[in-house]
This record gives structure tokens, sequence and C-alpha cells, in this order.
């Protein structure tokens, strides 16, 4: 009957989804906990699971806490340059309205920029000592407070919140796409215009940084990546205490020969442990060299005005050198998850390069 013909055909097909949607090495968090529990198995020691709570993590410091407060000229020197008639007057009359006293941290930096090309327009128009030395004096201030602006309108606005929120889980397994490789090109771009305003290059354009806050709005993939960075450094050293365990028993084959215990456990390494998640350690790692990278060199580029709150927060989420580093963490876990893996296979002459 067609109608059982095609009951004949759908069975399969569910059950190939229900198989697909329960691999557990589709997702980070399953993948970890299926590769312990398995670990334990071929190595017949007693069964180890992530711990509960992962490597030390914290949101990014408040916004409070974050921006910087923003020094200003005199009124009276903002007023007296508001009556003369150079492009200046413009630019700080439109400081001096209702909208320009509340402005969000990228307007502005971009005012910053504005006042300065403005004022350094209009000494080369002035023919008024008094006035052009005024001019000077405000164009040196706005020079020396300009890293406070450059600080709030990349560190200080809301939108980074977002970007780094640990509240969306775990780095994807295996993407279709690099999911992180347009936020690496806004930040190698950010961090391009950061390094040519503190040249004082004061031309370089400031029109796509909203586009880039938008898109920290819409990702978080930096947050992901650090907490699968947590997820992987507590993996990886409780599998390194399970094969510890198991060097310190009965070796794994008498006198280095192989058995079919051996083989079960070099089946185990290759399959599982090389073919699974190796590759998301790998995707992890590439995620982090290019975007927490890139988020860690914005914030060097601006140390001498990073809060210290901020700072403490750096060194554990961001730096690859500080003591307190999580990359630290995470590359000894690696290095340390490997070694002891090889030590293991050597036991049979199967130790791996």
């Amino acid at each position: 009957m067609p109608g059982v013909r095609s009951l004949q055909w759908l069975v399969p097909g569910a059950c190939v989804l229900m198989l697909s949607g329960c691999n557990p090495f589709n997702e980070a968090e399953p993948m970890m906990e299926e590769y312990l529990e398995r670990l334990g198995r071929v190595l017949d020691t007693p069964p180890v699971a992530i711990p509960a709570d992962l490597p030390e993590a914290s949101t990014i410091p408040r916004r409070r806490d974050r921006v910087l407060d923003m020094p200003d000229l005199e009124l009276g020197m903002l007023d007296f340059m508001s009556l003369y008639g150079c492009e200046l007057q413009y630019v700080v009359g439109e400081r001096n309205s209702v909208m320009g006293r509340v402005m969000q941290p990228l307007n502005r930096l971009r005012y910053e920029v504005r006042f300065i090309q403005a004022a350094e327009e209009c000494v080369t128009q002035v023919d008024d000592e008094e006035l052009e030395q005024t001019l000077l004096s405000a164009i040196e201030s706005k020079q020396t407070t300009l890293p406070i602006a450059m600080w709030n309108a990349t560190w200080g606005v809301e939108e980074v919140e977002r970007l780094l929120t640990l509240s969306k889980g775990f780095y994807p397994v295996a993407p279709d796409v690099n999911p992180v490789s347009e936020l690496t090109r806004d930040l190698a771009q950010l961090n391009q215009t950061v390094a040519a305003l503190s040249a004082e290059q004061f031309e370089v354009p400031l029109d796509d940084l909203g586009q880039i806050h938008q898109r920290w709005q819409a990702e978080f993939r930096a947050g992901q990546i650090i907490n699968s960075a947590r997820l992987l450094t507590a993996t990886l050293d409780a599998g390194t205490a399970t094969i510890k365990a198991r060097l310190e028993e009965r070796p794994l084959c008498l006198n280095s020969r192989p058995n079919n215990q051996s083989e079960i456990v070099r089946n185990f390494f290759f399959n599982i442990y090389i073919g699974e998640i190796q590759p998301y350690m790998s995707d992890v790692s590439r995620a982090r060299d290019s975007l927490i990278v890139a988020l860690a060199e914005l914030a060097d580029r601006q140390r001498d005005v990073m809060p210290e709150s901020f700072e403490r927060w750096y060194q554990r989420h961001l730096s690859d050198q500080a003591e307190v580093s999580l990359w630290r963490q995470l590359d000894r876990a690696m290095m340390e998850h490997t070694r002891h893996w090889q030590d293991l296979l050597a036991q049979c002459g199967m130790r791996p390069g």
C-alpha cells in the first residue's frame, strides 16, 4: 500500500535524525563528558566527571567601573571659542548644545578629534597672539585627554559587555564557517584606528566604529571562547588525573608488547581524542589566537589609562603572559594531557610523536 511504503521510508530517516541529534560530539559539554566517561572505561579506572566548578572567570567589570572621567576645557574658554568665526565655532557650539552635553562615548571621541582638527586649522587663520596661545593650549589639552576618549569609546561602551558575556554557552563544535572572522577584521581596524590616533594622525576615519559596536551587540563569541577554554582545562585536567592513576597501576602492556586492551586504548586515543577532542581544541585555539589576541592588543595599546579593576580582569581573561592567565592555564593542561597519553602508550611501544 502507498501509505505503508511511505512509512517504510520515513522510519529509517527518523531514526537517523534521532541518532544524529543524540550525538554527544555535536556540542562541547556533552563531548567532554563523553570523553571522560569513555576514558575511564577503556582504562578500567573509576569514572570521573567534569568538575562542577570550572576554572574561574568573571564578567567584564561594570560600565561605571570602566568608564573614565573625561576632563573638559574651562567653560569660559569654550564660550570664547564659540564666538570666533572659524570652523571651531560650530564644533564648540555642537558640544554646548543640549544633545552635546550627553554625548555617547563614540560621539565624544569624534567630537574630540574634530575639535583638535578645527583648532589646528583655526590657529593658521588668527592674527591675534592671545587667541593663538589660547588655541594652542586648548589643542594641547585635548591631545592629552584624547586617550581617555579612546578608552571610553572602546572598552567603555555597553556593546563590549555583550561580546564578552559568559551567559551564552560554549564555542560551537565544527562550525561551517569561521564564527569570529568578521569580529577579528573589526578589531584589526579598531586597533589600527587607536594606533593612528595615538600617533596624532587625526584624519583616520571614525565612521565605521558604530557598525563595529553593533556587531559586538549581536555577537557573544569572545565569551564563548573563554567558556570553552575553562571547559577544556577542566576536562583535560580530569582526564590527566585518570591517565595518571592508570600509570600508577600495573603497566598497560608487559615487556612493551601490545595486547587486546592496548589496541582498545590505542583506537580510543586516535578515534576519540585525536579524532574528536583535538579538532575542537584546535578550533578554540584558533579563535583565541585571532579574537582574544586582538582584544588583548586593543587593551594593551591603552595600558596608560586602563583602570585598575579592568587590569585585574584583563590579566585573567585576555593576557597570555600574566601568572593568572586562563590561557596559560589551558596551555599547561593541554601539554600535561598530551604528555600523559604519550607515557601511557609508550608502555606498549606505541608512543605517538
